[in-house]
């Protein structure tokens, strides 16, 4: 199984998986867009073998490109991880406090964000197309991170997984205003005179969103392969019927 490991230490395990000729279904990971559930439930068991987990430590939302958050506990566990109705409902990120549990976020060019807090064990996952990097998912959550859960935000460490690069990423002026006024992403923006399109760097305006939020630069990873041109990256825009990879973050048992 093809998986971009971005962190496994003593405390943490971190990752995604990629497509895959050799697994069923490319080694797509989700429910919602499968061809065969089982094929994916075997994908799923595959991974769980290689982190010694079961399926069932896994927990999974139905996104709906909102920014909404959830918070996870052990009653959480299990959640969408066979079957899609169990899933956290409307929800584009998870974190937790609880070790052993795998917080997912399933992507096919939207940006994927995983992070953990060193000083307190909190770990999350945010899924972030360009609707909910305009509604600043990423921005909020570490806001109420910071407030609601005592997090200071020199202490994070944040991975931004692979997703839509900015050359295969254009869209009309209404998706370019969104962006324009946030206030912070122009320098993320350029105008193809010949397409009449604009092109968006939706990973760095996530990433600047983590700065606003206080996280240092230097503690935040962009993975910049690119969804659409890579073989190993599902992407919804070249393939309607695609895939999608699985982010995933864990904290270890006894951390």
């Amino acid at each position: 199984m093809k998986t971009t490991m971005y962190i496994n230490n003593e405390k943490f395990i971190a990752g995604m998986t990629m497509k895959d000729k050799a697994e069923p279904e490319l080694n797509n990971m989700a429910l919602h867009v499968c061809k065969d559930p089982e094929k994916v439930l075997q994908n799923r068991r595959e991974l769980a073998a290689d982190l010694n987990i079961q399926v069932k430590d896994f927990v999974c939302a139905n996104q709906t490109h909102s920014a909404n958050f959830h918070k996870v506990t052990l009653n959480d566990a299990g959640k969408g991880s066979y079957r899609l109705e169990t899933a956290v409902e409307e929800t584009d990120a998870l974190y937790t406090h609880e070790p052993n549990v795998l917080l997912t976020s399933f992507s096919a060019d939207c940006v994927p964000l995983l992070f953990f807090h060193e000083e307190s064990g909190l770990i999350g996952a945010i899924h972030s197309g360009w609707q909910g990097t305009v509604k600043e998912i990423t921005l909020k959550l570490f806001e109420h991170l910071k407030q609601e859960e005592g997090c200071t935000p020199g202490s994070f460490h944040v991975q931004i997984g692979a997703a839509l690069s900015q050359e295969k990423f254009e869209v009309d002026e209404d998706v370019y205003l969104k962006f324009k006024n946030l206030g912070y992403a122009e320098e993320f923006m350029y105008f193809n005179e010949q397409t009449g399109k604009y092109h968006i760097d939706n990973q760095l305006a996530v990433k600047r969103q983590c700065e606003l939020a206080g996280i240092p630069a230097e503690q935040i990873e962009i993975d910049r392969t690119c969804t659409y041109m890579s073989p190993a990256g599902f992407s919804y825009r070249q393939d309607r019927k695609s895939g999608r990879h699985m982010s995933f973050i864990m904290k270890k048992i006894g951390q």
